[in-house]
Formats: C-alpha cells, structure tokens, sequence
C-alpha cells in the first residue's frame, strides 16, 4: 500500500485555509489533521513548506484534438500539459474528427484516454440537428453531459433547426452544455468586413464580427428555452458583460439549473491585445472589451457565474499566421491556467478560496462528480501544492503543449505549481512531469 504524508500545508478547503498535514493512502485521503505522525517506515514525507495545498482543478471544457486532428495536440499531449498546470480532470469536447455524435464514437475516446491519459477525463456527447436517438442512448453516470454548438466553431457542429433544439431540451434530463453565437448575426458582420479587406481582415475586428450582440442573441434564446423545457442548461465561456445579465445569484449552485463558465482568456485579454498578440487570442466567442472583462470579473465574483475553465484549444503555429479568415480560432491554455489566476489573486482581484472554489469545488458540484473537487477524507487525492512566492517565465523551454506556444509566452508569474497528485500517484514535481498515466473515467453521482 503506498502512503505519501504531506506536511505543514496551508490546506484551501470550502471557503477556509488551514494549516496542517494530510495523508494519502493509495489512490485516497486517508486522513486531515494539524499534525500526522508517520505510523509506518515505508512513508514518503513531503514537506509543503507553508505553501498552499489546493484540491486539482476540474477543467470543464477543452479541446485535446483526438481524434483526427493529434498534429495539434492529442489526450496524452494535452494531458501532461494539464497536470503540470495544476488540472486533475478534464471534460473533452465532441468537435474531433470524426464528431463524438454515436454511442459507439464518444466510448472509443473513453477508451484511447484510459491507455494515455495523465489527468482523469470524461467527454461530452455532441448534438447534431439529426442525433437525437443518439443522444438520448447517453449514460448520465459516466458521461459528464450533452454539448450543442449553437454558433459554427472549428469541427463544424452547428446546432441551427429550433424544432431539434426544443427536443433536446425537452427529452433530456442530461446537463446540456452550449457555445452561444447567434450563427446569422456573425456571418453578416463577417461578409461586411470581407467586402472591405477580403481575407485579410485585420484581427482587432474580431469582436466586433463575433460581436456582443451574437453573443446575447444566443446566450438569451438559451436561457429563454431552458426555462421553457425545465432543462438543466450550462453556457460555456460567456465573453460579454451584458450575457452576465441572464444569470442569477439568488440561489445556491446545488439548487440552479441555469448555470454559466467563464474562461481564462475573457478574464486576462482585451481587444486591446489584439494588436500585439493578434490571432494567438483570436478565440470564438471574442475578446472582447475591458469593460466586458470588467463585466465578466464583477460576475464571477458575485456568484452569477459558476465556473473558471480554460477552452483549451490548440493549434499549430503555422495554422495561427493564415491570414484572417483562415487561422483558426482557439489557443492552449491548461499549463497557465491555474497560475494566471494565482496571479490575479496578487492584484487583490480574487482570494485562493475563489479560485479553488471556482475551478475545483463548483465544476464537481455543478457535473455532481463523484468524490473529487474537494479536499475531504474518503475522496480521491487529486491534489496540487502552490509556491504563492516562486517566481517563474513562460518560454518555449518549459511550454508543453504539442503545439509548443502559449499566448502567455513571456509571462512572468509569481505562482508556481511545484507538485500535482492524481488519484494518490504523483504525477507531476517541479517542471517535470513523471511517466504516470493514471487518469480514470470521471463518475457522476446522477
């Protein structure tokens, strides 16, 4: 039986921080006290040092390309990338090639991540306009839910007949994740700009083409039919002030069925940066304004939105300097994630128990998923230590994305993840990732 004590942590759980230690028994936590004595010799003592041990982050949305597009990246890739990042878990879109949108399709992704994967997993069944048969075949006890592009996105998986949308909603007690962007809308802001610039429009129109009105459009005729189906409806990565609107916090997170995430890149980037970083933020939906980045922050903090994720989404280099209508939009991102909100703790904008509250304990609560997200004896120790004071900089070097940038290059952060525990194995110590592949299939307790 393998046995790891982690002493003199400042242990972040439920809203508190406290000093003390924690034991890891195999893949669980055992035991949380102020102070654990070794019982055994055969125990390997980590000595935390005063830094903060965080239950690892559940990343409910990103991209690992596999299959049919691993020239980008690849579970196993991608995988490594997030827990050397501080994400224990991660829920996987459908927009591979070929879609996960049969039974037979989104259980072989289940099956390739159980041979590679470093972090555990769980994938989304994806929704076409003439799947429902399929979708209703979905195992809400293993699978995390239902995502509906409802704006095109790379995989070309658009949501757009209402008739098939009401059904959906309708006949499924499954979480329905969405993308909002009201498809019409975007594609006559781009014809617009296309008759100006043709191809080469210049990146800082982005916004405005996948604008804050698509956006609301979307987001809102979501909402509206969640409401009307009783659906259980979570929007992915709200880029606007305004969509925050659509949302309460007037009821605990347990008792919501309209939920909302928002992403690293819409909390950190402005349209602003357009000009300096140009398609390497080039996301759907946008960046968009600081006054939307103000919007979204004021929100998240309030309660109205649920969730921090990152969408991660790689693409090459060489695919990222097509010009306009021809680099893709997405960037990688789960390496940096749990540091740049580390880093905005040091500018006073958010406490650690948000974040982990954010990026942890919300994602379990919201996908009710079993025995993670949280720091309690009995669950599976997917940990992760913090140094708050272990200053470090992006670069090539030490980037781990297969497609080997970041729209963080050059970042400094004043956070370092130093350790990554998943299911009891560490995984991860200080820029090196060991060859542990021990990832396993999320369970829901549905």
């Amino acid at each position: 039986m393998k046995r790891i004590l982690i002493k003199n942590a400042r242990i972040v759980n439920e809203g508190t921080i406290v000093e003390g230690d924690l034991l890891i028994e195999d893949k669980f936590i055992k035991e949380i006290g102020s102070s654990i004595s070794p019982k055994t010799s055969d125990i390997q003592i980590i000595d935390a040092e005063g830094n903060y041990l965080i239950p690892g982050a559940i990343d409910d949305q990103v991209h690992f390309r596999e299959p049919g597009l691993t020239h980008k990246g690849n579970i196993e890739t991608e995988s490594r990338a997030a827990v050397a990042g501080g994400i224990t878990s991660f829920i996987e879109q459908p927009n591979t090639v070929p879609n996960a949108v049969t039974q037979e399709l989104l259980e072989q992704k289940y099956q390739r991540a159980a041979e590679v994967s470093y972090a555990n997993y769980s994938f989304m069944m994806g929704g076409t306009n003439d799947n429902l048969e399929e979708l209703m075949k979905t195992n809400s006890k293993n699978v995390a839910g239902i995502k509906l592009f409802l704006g095109s996105s790379t995989g070309n998986m658009l949501v757009d007949d209402e008739a098939v949308l009401e059904k959906i909603f309708s006949n499924t007690d499954m979480l329905i994740a969405t993308h909002c962007e009201d498809e019409t809308t975007v594609r006559e802001n781009l014809e617009k700009y296309k008759a100006q610039y043709g191809d080469d429009i210049p990146m800082k129109y982005h916004p405005l083409i996948r604008s804050e009105e698509a956006c609301y459009i979307s987001s809102s005729r979501a909402v509206a039919l969640a409401k009307k189906t009783g659906a259980r409806l979570h929007v992915f990565h709200l880029s606007t002030a305004k969509e925050t609107e659509l949302f309460t916090n007037k009821i605990p997170l347990e008792e919501k069925k309209i939920t909302a995430e928002v992403c690293i890149h819409h909390l950190w980037f402005t349209d602003e940066d357009y000009d300096k970083k140009g398609s390497l933020i080039k996301w759907n939906p946008a960046v968009k304004t600081a006054g939307d980045r103000e919007g979204l922050w004021k929100a998240l903090l309030d309660d109205r939105i649920d969730v921090i994720a990152t969408d991660h989404a790689p693409h090459t280099l060489e695919e990222k300097q097509n010009p306009y209508t021809n680099a893709p939009s997405g960037g990688p991102l789960v390496q940096h994630a749990v540091v740049a909100m580390f880093e905005a703790h040091h500018q006073n904008k958010i406490s650690v128990e948000r974040i982990v509250e954010k990026m942890a304990h919300n994602p379990a609560k919201l996908f009710r998923v079993e025995k993670r997200g949280f720091i309690r004896e009995g669950y599976y120790a997917d940990l992760v230590l913090v140094n708050p004071g272990l200053p470090w900089n992006v670069k090539k070097e030490n980037i781990l994305y297969k497609c080997g940038w970041s729209p963080f290059e050059g970042a400094n952060f004043k956070s370092r993840i130093t350790h990554t525990f998943v299911n009891g194995q560490l995984v991860y110590n200080n820029f090196k990732v060991k060859n542990i592949q021990c990832g396993e299939r999320l369970l829901f307790n549905r």
